[in-house]
């Protein structure tokens, strides 16, 4: 009979099975990665574009993308929603500092019908004025409105010090999209929206009639315009920085703090996964422990690591009460210390490598999951050997390996620590 008054014993996940996709090429040379899943008539295509160095105006891509498909030559916005909205199928478009994208979610049934919408828009967008002035009102108000949340003002603060000087530090200003115009968006959309900038990413029920038709419509008459050029990035200074921003009558404080660090290309990525993931990367990290459960200092704390094309950093970000901001603090540095003074504890560590074995698994619930991990090796310019390593490291890594890492890439001296909010239980 089952014993209900014992917790059943831990077992870590045993495999763990990629769907990996198939590459091909259009006429025009534009790869095409596809992964079948032949379950639902559902196909997702994603027309991805690397973010390149020409711009006159730091909003320009990312303006460029939101407005990708407000007009064409031939349709209206209206027009493109409601021809795509007809056949029961979904424009998106998504943007970061590396690469912007546009995807088609569509019936398989309806491929052919809507994707002469998508070329249209790929080929023929022109960015109306109206549309623009839309964009950009809506856009400052958006700014507006966030900038009274600490939160926001303090991941504008870390990410714009600790990546001062590159893409991925600069945050927006109002004058900047008061600047933007018609001719910059066009001009950046024909150099930066070409084939020889293209990866195409489908998964879904996604057969040969479908790379046919991708092809018929994407291969043959999809030509460059102009010629596209990378962005460019220097590794910016990596020093002690501390920055307060007063709020006076704030309830509570947004803290922000880490440093540059490496990105999924580099060996130890994996291994700092699982040193992140003790510190702050799940409900039962130590600093939730700490900070929440025992100090009752916040609902909520987390650690990161973002992995960029040229950069990597680490982060630890919360809300804590305005009066135990430095106490908040104090906690947050001494767990990061006793990662460097003390070996992880094997239960804890078995807890977590449960948890991020777990994890993988449950990321892979779909074919569009699995292109989403593909993309994360692909742009990274990696293979699955990455994840090979990523699941052998989750397994195996030893506590000595991770105390090595906590001394050599979590080293406040190294920390931009952002504080917005009450001077009240801080030293400033």
């Amino acid at each position: 009979m089952l014993n209900r008054s014992e917790a059943p014993a831990f077992r870590l996940v045993s495999d763990i099975h990629f769907i990996e996709p198939v590459k091909r090429h259009l006429q025009n040379g534009v790869p095409v990665f596809s992964l079948y899943a032949p379950e639902q008539d559902l196909v997702r295509i994603e027309f991805i574009f690397e973010n390149i160095g020409r711009q006159a105006n730091p909003l320009q891509s990312m303006a460029a993308n939101n407005l990708l498909n407000n007009g064409t030559a031939r349709l209206s916005a209206k027009e493109i929603a409601e021809r795509v909205d007809f056949y029961g199928a979904f424009l998106q478009t998504d943007y970061n500092p590396d690469h912007a994208s546009l995807t088609l979610y569509t019936l398989n049934k309806h491929l052919e019908a809507v994707l002469p919408i998508v070329y249209d828009v790929l080929t023929g967008s022109v960015f109306p004025d109206e549309e623009l002035a839309i964009f950009v009102r809506n856009q400052k108000q958006k700014l507006l409105v966030n900038l009274k949340k600490n939160d926001f003002v303090a991941r504008r603060l870390f990410s714009g010090t600790l990546l001062e000087g590159t893409p991925y530090g600069y945050v927006p200003v109002a004058e900047d999209f008061d600047a933007l115009t018609r001719a910059m968006l066009q001009d950046y959309f024909e150099a930066g929206y070409g084939p020889a900038n293209c990866t195409i990413i489908a998964a879904g029920k996604f057969e040969e009639t479908s790379f046919s038709l991708l092809d018929k419509f994407f291969g043959r008459d999809w030509n460059e315009t102009q010629k596209s050029e990378a962005q460019h990035f220097e590794a910016p200074d990596s020093s002690r920085k501390e920055i307060y921003s007063e709020v006076p009558d704030a309830l509570q404080s947004a803290i922000r703090l880490g440093s540059l660090s490496i990105n999924r290309r580099d060996p130890d990525f994996p291994a700092l996964q699982v040193l992140n993931c003790v510190l702050g990367g799940y409900f039962g990290s130590r600093l939730m422990a700490n900070i929440r459960e025992d100090k009752g200092f916040t609902y909520g704390i987390g650690s990161g690591l973002a992995s960029l094309k040229h950069a990597g950093y680490f982060f630890v970000s919360t809300e804590v009460g305005a009066d135990v901001c430095g106490a908040a603090l104090s906690e947050i540095y001494k767990e990061i210390s006793l990662l460097h003074e003390e070996l992880i504890g094997e239960e804890e560590l078995s807890l977590v490598r449960n948890y991020m074995m777990g994890s993988l698994l449950g990321s892979l619930e779909n074919v569009f999951s699995h292109a989403d991990k593909f993309k994360n090796v692909y742009f990274s310019g990696l293979d699955y050997g990455y994840y090979k390593n990523y699941i052998q490291t989750i397994r195996e890594v030893s506590a000595d390996k991770l105390q090595q890492l906590a001394r050599r890439y979590l080293d406040p001296q190294n920390f931009v620590e952002v504080v917005v909010g009450k001077k009240q239980g801080l030293q400033v």
